[in-house]
C-alpha cells in the first residue's frame, strides 16, 4: 500500500552499521558506514553478503516505510528502469551508456519496532553540485556535453511515461568506477505523466504551485500544472544557463516564487535576446538560448524532437569525448581529443556568427521564430481555455 502523500515526511533513526538486509528476492546486503542523508531518507554503502568488499560498489538508500519519496523512486524503477530494459534501449539508440542509475533490489526491514524501506543501488560519485561550489561554472564544452547526455535520459523516461522534475546539479552525479560519465539520479519526484499511454490534462492548480527547485522550476510548475514533457527540456536548459554563466536573472527573488515565475516569463518572452546578453563577457549562449526557444514552443502534451535539440546542442555532430569540469588546482577528468576541440570550435563559431548576423540584421524574429512564437501565444490561450473548462468540470463534479 503506498504512503499517504499529505503525511509529513521523518527523517528515521539511523540504522547500524552491519545489519544484513533481505531484498524482495531473497539477496541479502550488509549495511556499511552511512555517507549521506537527504531529504527524508538515508544513504550507506553496501555489499552483498557473498562478496564482501572493502570498496564498495553499491549503496542503499533507507526511508520509513510510511515515507513518500523512495516509494516513489522504486515503482518508478519497478515500472520504466529495469536493467534489462535499459540495455535494450542503449543498443537500440546505439548508445555508449545511459546516464540512469542501476537498480538492483528492495525490501522492508525492521528496527527498533519502526518499519523501513529500502533500495539497493549503483554507487556513484560526486555530484556536479559540490564541483559548481568550487569553480562557479563549467566549460562551454562541458554544458552543451551535459545537455545531451541528459537528452539521452529524458527520452528514454520520457518514452516510458514518466517525467523527472528536478534536474539540477546536486542531482547528477559522475560515475564511481568511471567518472567520464555522468549520471541523473533521484527519481522521488518523478511524476507519471502519461500512465497507460493517457496524457494528463493541462489544469492549472495555485494551491500546487512553484513546485520544485524553485531556481530551475518550469512556468507549468509555477502555474501548479502537473508535469509533462516539455517541463523537463525547460528545467535543463535553464541548468545550462546557470552552469555556463554561474547565476541566473532571478537568483536574487528566489524567496518570492511569484517574482521569480515573472522573470522567467519575461526571459522565454523575449529569446534570444534576453539569453544572449546574459552570458559573460567573451562568451556566447546561443545554442542555449535555441534551446531554451525550442522548449518554450512546445504545446503541453507534445513530444519533443530529441535530435533536433541535441543537433541545437551540437551542431556540427562532433563524437561526444569525455567530460571535463576544471576546479581548483585540479581538472577532474580527461581532455577531449585536439581534433575534437577543433572541429567543435568551428561549429560554435559557426552557430555565433549566424546569430549574431540575424541580431544585427535585426531580424532575430525570423519569419520561422515569429511563426514558432504565434503558435506558442496560441498554444497558451487554448491551454488557459482548456484549464478553464477542467476547473469549471471539478467544480460542478464537487
Amino acid at each position: 500500500m503506498p504512503p499517504r502523500r499529505n503525511e509529513k515526511y521523518k527523517l528515521p533513526v539511523p540504522l547500524p552499521e552491519g545489519k544484513v538486509l533481505d531484498d524482495m528476492e531473497g539477496k541479502q546486503w550488509v549495511l556499511g558506514k552511512m555517507i549521506g542523508s537527504g531529504g527524508f531518507g538515508l544513504i550507506y554503502l553496501a555489499f552483498p553478503t557473498n562478496k564482501p568488499d572493502k570498496d564498495a560498489r553499491h549503496v542503499i538508500k533507507v526511508e520509513y516505510q510510511e515515507n513518500g519519496p523512495l516509494f516513489a523512486e522504486l515503482k518508478f524503477y519497478q515500472r520504466a528502469a529495469k536493467k534489462d530494459c535499459i540495455k535494450k534501449w542503449v543498443e537500440l539508440k546505439q548508445l555508449d551508456y545511459l546516464g540512469i542509475p542501476t537498480f538492483y533490489g528492495s525490501g522492508l526491514t525492521e528496527f527498533k519496532g519502526k518499519s523501513y524501506r529500502f533500495m539497493v543501488m549503483e554507487r556513484l560519485g560526486i555530484d556536479l553540485q559540490k564541483i559548481s561550489d568550487q569553480n562557479g561554472t563549467f566549460k562551454k564544452s562541458t554544458v552543451l556535453q551535459l545537455g545531451i547526455r541528459m537528452l539521452d535520459v529524458l527520452e528514454y523516461i520520457h518514452e516510458n511515461e514518466y517525467v523527472h522534475g528536478d534536474i539540477k546539479a546536486a542531482n547528477l552525479l559522475l560515475g564511481y568506477t568511471n567518472p567520464d560519465r555522468v549520471y541523473l539520479a533521484d527519481y522521488g519526484l518523478s511524476y507519471r505523466y502519461c500512465p497507460s499511454g493517457n496524457h494528463k490534462q493541462y489544469q492549472e492548480n495555485p494551491r500546487k504551485g512553484h513546485n520544485g527547485t524553485i531556481e530551475f522550476t518550469s512556468l507549468d510548475a509555477h502555474k501548479g500544472v502537473a508535469l509533462s514533457r516539455r517541463s523537463d527540456v525547460e528545467i535543463l536548459g535553464y541548468c545550462m544557463l546557470r552552469w555556463l554563466c554561474g547565476k541566473l536573472p532571478w537568483e536574487r527573488n528566489l524567496k518570492d516564487p511569484v517574482a521569480v515565475q515573472t522573470a522567467k516569463t519575461n526571459l522565454l518572452d523575449e529569446l534570444p535576446e534576453s539569453v544572449l546578453k546574459w552570458a559573460p563577457s567573451g562568451s556566447s549562449c546561443c545554442e542555449i538560448a535555441q534551446f531554451l526557444e525550442s522548449a518554450y514552443c512546445l504545446a503541453y502534451d507534445e513530444k519533443p524532437n530529441y535530435q533536433v535539440l541535441k543537433k541545437i546542442l551540437n551542431p556540427g555532430a562532433i563524437p561526444l569525448g569525455p567530460l571535463e569540469f576544471s576546479t581548483k588546482g585540479q581538472s577532474v577528468n580527461v581532455h577531449a581529443p585536439n581534433n575534437q576541440k577543433v572541429d567543435s570550435q568551428k561549429a560554435a563559431t559557426k552557430q555565433v556568427n549566424l546569430m549574431q548576423n540575424r541580431l544585427t540584421e535585426k531580424k532575430v524574429h525570423s519569419e520561422r521564430s515569429a511563426e514558432s512564437c504565434a503558435t506558442r501565444r496560441k498554444v497558451q490561450k487554448e491551454e488557459k481555455l482548456i484549464g478553464l473548462m477542467n476547473n469549471e468540470a471539478t467544480q460542478v463534479e464537487t
